[in-house]
């Protein structure tokens, strides 16, 4: 089938601003790229987005409304034959949010990690068991996967019971305008907004147990008081599941007078850029990811990068960066205080680093992607 005939429905529910409040998190980020990269590779792309539970097309924007919320179509997926299928106008609909129903088109569903399932622990427990039921059975309903790392293949495997034989990876990306430093005055307006000087150790996620920020804050802490007082620690990120006591902790760093910056509303993605650009040292410390593209963020903006060696950071990283035992604070305070100070491993990192992004481009994972709808409307 030649390409530019492929009709593609993309879900999009979790790039909605009125469900999501506007910020956007890896898999948002990861929908949001392929909303605007498909259509070079010949796609014609059509966004769908779930409505609430209760409240119709309320807060949907950006795609079209399903007819019926995601829980009543699961539930009238369990209750119906197996031969009931959402009738869908589209040559493929690719799910990016683990949101899969049957339907009469090829299904393509994006299983960014096994998280819920392999630790369930790290979640939000309301349901958990209920809702990582469902979310497997939901998975093996996709007629192919596409996994953003090597790493995730044997965990999507035994946790979703999805068929390796219908699994192909692609990797995630930047934007090819992240390869361009912003405007200097920009940056330096927006790190002058937050009260920053340029130099900070910078961390980007949602606040959740797995993103380990609270060794991260340990290791900060284990540094010089010299090196703190010149080299914020800057954590950009809303406040997840589980997350009460690193707030908390976060909270007595900067009662005690430390030098310790938490932008917790921040959904601009120009002064996202400028953050970066302002770092000094990136520290993603990482318990579990399936991809990390904040680690290609950084990368992008010349920013030397301090990663854990756990899943699938060392696959993303390459030799780029400062891989390191996330459960050791002092490791980890170690590798920050080397790309603080040491200018031939700062040099090194920063241009491997940026030859690793160059290599990792949304517009790559835009054609990879696409060649999958072609081989699975091919079989």
């Amino acid at each position: 089938m030649n390409a530019a005939a492929i009709n593609v429905g993309l879900g999009t529910t979790m790039i909605e601003p009125g469900l999501t409040g506007g910020r956007l998190d890896g898999i948002g980020v990861y929908t949001n790229a392929l909303l605007r990269h498909l259509p070079a590779t010949g796609c014609t792309v059509t966004p769908w987005s779930w409505p609430r539970a209760r409240g119709g097309a309320a807060g949907i924007s950006v795609g079209q409304a399903f007819p019926y919320s995601f829980e009543a179509a699961t539930l009238l997926d369990l209750v119906t034959p197996a031969a009931h299928r959402v009738h869908m106008p589209l040559d493929v609909f690719h799910v990016t949010d683990y949101r899969v129903v049957r339907m009469d088109c090829p299904v393509v569903a994006s299983l960014h990690d096994a998280l819920p399932i392999k630790h369930p622990e790290w979640c939000n427990p309301r349901l958990r068991g209920l809702k990582n039921q469902l979310q497997a059975k939901a998975a093996r309903k996709a007629d192919h996967v596409i996994a953003l790392s090597h790493f995730a293949i044997p965990e999507l495997v035994e946790c979703f019971g999805v068929d390796e034989r219908r699994v192909t990876v692609v990797p995630c990306g930047v934007d090819e305008s992240w390869l361009t430093p912003p405007a200097p005055e920009a940056t330096r307006a927006t790190l002058a907004a937050h009260q920053l000087q340029p130099g900070y150790f910078l961390f980007v996620g949602t606040l959740q147990p797995r993103k380990n920020v609270e060794r991260l804050l340990a290791a900060w802490l284990l540094l010089p008081a010299a090196v703190r007082a010149e080299r914020a620690l800057v954590i950009v990120g809303a406040p997840g599941s589980r997350s009460e006591a690193l707030v908390a902790s976060m909270q007595s760093a900067r009662a005690a007078g430390e030098n310790l910056v938490w932008l917790d509303r921040l959904t601009d993605q120009e002064q996202l850029r400028h953050l970066y650009a302002g770092a000094g040292v990136f520290v993603f410390p990482s318990l579990y990811e399936g991809y990390g593209i904040p680690v290609l963020e950084a990368f992008a903006s010349n920013v030397p990068v301090v990663a854990s060696n756990t899943t699938s950071l060392p696959e993303v990283a390459g030799d780029a960066a400062l891989l390191v035992d996330p459960l050791s604070a002092g490791e980890l305070a170690e590798a920050m205080r080397t790309l603080a100070q040491d200018s031939v491993a700062r040099t090194r990192c920063i241009a491997a680093g940026r030859a690793r992004a160059e290599q990792l481009t949304w517009q790559n994972t835009a054609r990879l992607t696409a060649n999958v709808y072609r081989a699975v409307l091919s079989q």
